[in-house]
């Protein structure tokens, strides 16, 4: 899990670090004291800004806000306040103590943990501050508290507070603190909902996006794209973060990857497909050439080229790309696919020509899908442009990605000046940890898979329960 940490760590927390190696027996802690925070965030930015190691790069910015406004004092649970103004009533509220955050049994029933949400814990304590309309709420529903108290809770900071902290991203295991808290009573108090409601989820995302890299293999590309099956805006884009810590690639999630500075990557569903019946669906037949396309190429003899003025006062070269694409389609034998399938993947050519990806399982895989694809990304090669590969989203993964990987090679036998040795499959469909070990077992050719619901929601295991004692 090296590349899931940052050597500068301690510095996005806003101290040194105290202690040994990052491990179980001798855990390197984060030491911070939240007054000094400030102080010395201006010094040590710059090393922060400039590791950019791994997966952790957006995880760990020391100018993060909380993900959302309503990471605030008042998400917290009401007996916090009622224990807090016992504290205050008995006179304890101000006397030293230690909380220690941790988990009792590792999740999903695994041997390991990964440690997340440091980070927001961090930036919820530096802010933590109740505002007046938050006080006047609290007044309506305890109106039989003393003046003194609202006084007190009103100029409550976390100054006096003191953290110890594994790094973000490190490996942890049950019972031992993840995060430890010390200062006044009534202020550590206040903060324990919040801070185990940040690091909950966080951790448990992070540990089943790293149980999926395991199990799909460090050599795989791994796309997160749980928002449309995620528990709410703020929980979609909490997996989406915290699923980046745990190595996931990139995210669907555009909000996502804006905030976190994630790398964001999509293609188009069945609806694109589904909109083409025809080739008189498309809009024009011609797609812009490429600069340095060879117009003189033997791939285009007897395929009408067009010169065009470009807007800017040169000339660009536009190509008859469905001439083009139904010569190769005749000379691989495809006559026989959907023609709908075949005019959506044009349009998507022409949209991207130089990163075509298509889905291929809207009609038939093997008998329209992939042989549609074949057309256009031979079509597109032999203009100079290269394509990506396709999407399988149904079926048999395993047997189809080993089919469509059969019918590359065949057509690169065909042409052998098309770039297909490195085009890619990528797969989705309810993907979990279980059925990617399957896969493995099958000997897949899958390069990437894009996972969503089991990553986000957790179903194996929905809860980490970390307890705050």
């Amino acid at each position: 899990l090296g590349s899931l940490a940052r050597d500068s760590c301690s510095a996005a927390v806003g101290s040194r670090t105290a202690g040994g190696g990052c491990c179980a027996s001798n855990p390197e802690r984060v030491l911070s004291t939240v007054e000094e925070l400030s102080r010395k965030r201006n010094r040590e930015k710059e090393e922060v800004d400039g590791c950019k190691a791994g997966r952790m790069s957006a995880s760990l910015d020391p100018d993060q806000p909380p993900l959302s406004d309503i990471v605030n004092p008042l998400l917290t649970d009401m007996y916090q306040i009622t224990m807090c103004y016992g504290y205050f009533t008995a006179g304890r509220h101000e006397t030293p103590a230690v909380f220690d955050m941790f988990f009792r049994k590792n999740p999903f029933e695994g041997e390991f943990t990964i440690f997340a949400g440091l980070s927001q814990v961090l930036a919820f304590i530096e802010s933590y501050k109740f505002e007046a309309d938050q006080i006047a709420f609290l007044r309506s529903k305890m109106p039989n508290v003393d003046e003194p108290f609202w006084e007190w809770l009103a100029g409550v900071n976390c100054k006096d507070i003191t953290i110890h902290a594994f790094k973000e991203g490190s490996v942890v295991f049950p019972r031992e603190p993840l995060i430890r808290i010390e200062g006044p009573i009534g202020v550590c108090q206040l903060l324990e909902t919040t801070l185990l409601c940040i690091v909950n989820y966080a951790s448990l995302v992070a540990t089943n996006a790293k149980r999926i890299r395991v199990a799909a293999g460090e050599n795989k590309t791994l796309l997160e794209m749980g928002l449309r099956r995620a528990q709410g805006p703020d929980g979609a884009l909490s997996a989406s973060r915290y699923a980046h810590i745990g190595g996931f690639n990139s995210t669907s999630n555009l909000l996502a990857g804006k905030m976190f500075n994630i790398a964001v990557s999509g293609t188009h569903a069945h609806a694109f497909v589904q909109s083409f019946s025809s080739f008189s669906d498309l809009k024009t037949p011609m797609l812009r050439l490429p600069e340095g396309a060879d117009r003189s190429s033997a791939n285009l003899a007897g395929i009408r080229l067009e010169e065009r003025d470009d807007g800017k006062g040169g000339k660009q070269w536009y190509v008859d790309f469905v001439q083009l694409v139904q010569k190769f389609r005749k000379e691989m034998r495809y006559d026989r696919t959907n023609n709908g399938e075949l005019a959506a993947f044009i349009a998507y050519c022409q949209a991207f020509p130089t990163s075509f990806l298509a889905l291929v399982d809207t009609y038939n895989t093997l008998e329209s899908g992939v042989p549609n694809f074949l057309c256009c990304a031979v079509a597109l090669a032999a203009i100079s442009c290269t394509p990506l590969g396709i999407r399988l989203d149904s079926g048999d993964l395993s047997a189809l990605s080993k089919a469509a990987r059969r019918m590359f090679h065949e057509t690169q036998a065909l042409f052998p000046w098309a770039p297909f040795a490195k085009l890619k499959i990528v797969a989705s469909n309810d993907l979990s940890e279980d059925v990617l070990y399957e896969l493995k077992e099958q000997e897949h050719e899958i390069d990437t898979f894009g996972i969503g619901t089991h990553l986000v929601t957790c179903q194996a295991q929905p809860a980490l329960g970390c307890v705050y004692k």
